[in-house]
């Protein structure tokens, strides 16, 4: 029965070559958008998990709200201070480290070059971010001891076997040697971490003339990263947090006028896969996003589909008076309704197989230029863990049954009389018609609203790209960390020098700079 109903399938989209292309293209088209943009919401929505014991380890964030303005501006980073805190009045946290970036100059050779996202830790964050590793020692034990990534490991020293070297690097004004212990596997694209190197270091002794940065509440330089115990509740100790407040956030005056920084900040353990889609996205080492973009990327796919789906089942029942003499002499030969509707519903499942494996293909060969559109380590698994295999073959399932299920039950009404005595009127059911200009406006509206969604988007990306900020951003030049201790008394000299190089027309000096992120106050002319 099924080998029948299959060749008979075959038979028909050979017979009407046009309409199977129309039909399956169009089905394809749907299927590989919905794919790729399923793809890119799973990537989104799975930042993190590939990190072991991701369940445990947890990011502490700071979120202001400010009481004179009522501005809201959630922090990824948090001060020095409360990661000693946590440690001294949680006993659920396992490990915790606090870190800052910092991009050193490297030095090798007699040469000095720049370097990026380096991570200045105060103690083991391997033990608190177990991060995998290719090679050497899986943890930092002691102060002076750094871990590359492989790749930073081939770009300074052309290998990866780097375990021993030792690491020179000139940072705020000091040489400093660390000795390589381990080399990190490189971080995945799907990851809120950016790392090139970690290095622990002895802060006290490192920032001896800073010593505010280690009583500040309000300096947000850096982050905090925690592991908890198996089976801490989060939930109990988020609930502590204010209590925990008042006991460690000292008042402050600033004249007869009493000030704390517990006021206007609340702080949040934040795990780690929720940090990428999380409210909080100043102070972001990689920039985040927001889980209502993801939801509405997803529901845009599925529209698509249904899209897709509602042409399909047009299509099959706008050509379903070209069947009715083949229902109608099926049903005198003995055919019973339930059989048709089988057979229709096989046909569908046919077209939506074939589609699939066209869109599949399409998938397949627009993945690379996806994947370099947004900087994504994307890519097509069918089987093992994150295979899609399971789900394609659902989605073909579903397509099929949904796009045949109205076509088969409407081509199965025929009457063998009507038809047979060719009165064409007569074999098509009541509101056929009607049902058909529903979903034809209904496509056509969910067309158009697409449409003018990406032309706002686009014209809104374009107004950000042109619009006029106010100064020409090609003729000004920042320099950066002029509020180190060996500087801070020095503005006013550097300032007066620049002013004296030729083609230097203005100078000026403030605390944050001009089209930057940053949040301290670092010192920038």
């Amino acid at each position: 029965m099924w080998r029948n109903y299959l060749t008979v399938g075959i038979r028909a989209l050979a017979k009407n070559k046009v309409y199977a292309f129309i039909n399956i293209f169009g089905l394809a088209i749907g299927m590989a958008a919905c794919l790729l943009i399923l793809l890119f919401v799973r990537y989104e929505m799975n930042y993190d998990r590939w990190l072991p014991e991701a369940q445990n380890v947890y990011q502490f964030q700071s979120w202001y709200h400010s009481r004179e303005t009522g501005r809201d501006d959630y922090l990824q980073m948090t001060p020095y201070t409360s990661g000693i805190a946590l440690k001294k009045d949680f006993p659920q946290v396992a490990s915790a480290v606090y870190v800052y970036s910092n991009d050193p100059v490297f030095e090798k050779d007699g040469q000095a070059v720049a370097t990026e996202n380096y991570l200045y830790a105060d103690g083991d964050f391997l033990d608190a971010v177990p991060l995998p590793v290719a090679r050497g020692s899986a943890h930092l034990l002691a102060a002076n001891q750094a871990m590359l990534t492989q790749s930073e490991a081939m770009r300074r020293y052309g290998t990866e076997d780097v375990v021993g070297k030792t690491l020179s690097v000139i940072t705020k004004g000091q040489h400093l040697d660390f000795k390589i212990v381990g080399v990190l596997r490189d971080i995945p694209k799907n990851s809120h971490l950016k790392i090139n190197a970690i290095v622990r270091l002895d802060f006290p002794s490192f920032l001896a003339n800073e010593r505010q940065f280690f009583t500040c509440w309000g300096c947000q330089n850096g982050w905090v990263y925690m592991r908890l115990k198996p089976g801490a509740d989060v939930k109990a100790m988020q609930a502590a947090l204010p209590a925990w407040e008042k006991r460690n956030i000292p008042d402050e005056m600033a004249g007869d006028i009493r000030t704390n920084q517990g006021d206007d900040q609340d702080w949040h353990f934040v795990n780690v896969k929720d940090v990428h889609l999380g409210p909080a996205q100043n102070g972001a080492m990689t920039p985040g996003n927001d889980q209502r973009t993801i939801t509405t990327f997803a529901i845009i796919a599925l529209l698509i589909l249904g899209m897709a789906v509602v042409n399909f089942t047009n299509l099959a029942t706008a050509r379903a008076s070209q069947r009715a003499r083949e229902v109608a002499l099926r049903k005198v030969l003995g055919a019973n309704r339930r059989q048709l509707i089988t057979q229709f519903i096989g046909e569908s499942l046919l077209i939506a197989g074939l589609a699939m494996v066209i869109a599949l293909a399409m998938v397949e060969l627009s993945m690379p230029w996806f994947a370099n559109f947004l900087n994504a380590d994307l890519g097509v698994t069918y089987l093992g863990s994150g295979g899609i295999l399971l789900p394609v073959i659902g989605l073909v399932l579903l397509v099929g049954v949904l796009g045949g299920l109205y076509p088969a039950f409407f081509l199965s009404r025929f009457q063998p009389a009507s038809v047979l005595k060719a009165n064409k009127s007569s074999a098509d059911p009541a509101g056929s018609g009607r049902l058909r200009s529903v979903l034809v406006v209904g496509q056509f509206a969910v067309s158009i609203g697409l449409i003018i969604c990406t032309a706002v988007v686009y014209l809104q990306t374009v107004y950000a790209r042109t619009v006029d900020p106010g100064f020409k951003r090609e003729n000004i030049i920042q320099v950066e960390e002029l509020s180190r201790y060996q500087l801070i008394n020095s503005g006013d000299m550097i300032v007066e020098q620049m002013k004296r190089v030729p083609g230097v027309d203005a100078v000026g000096r403030t605390g944050i700079g001009v089209a930057t992120s940053n949040n301290n106050n670092t010192g920038f002319i």
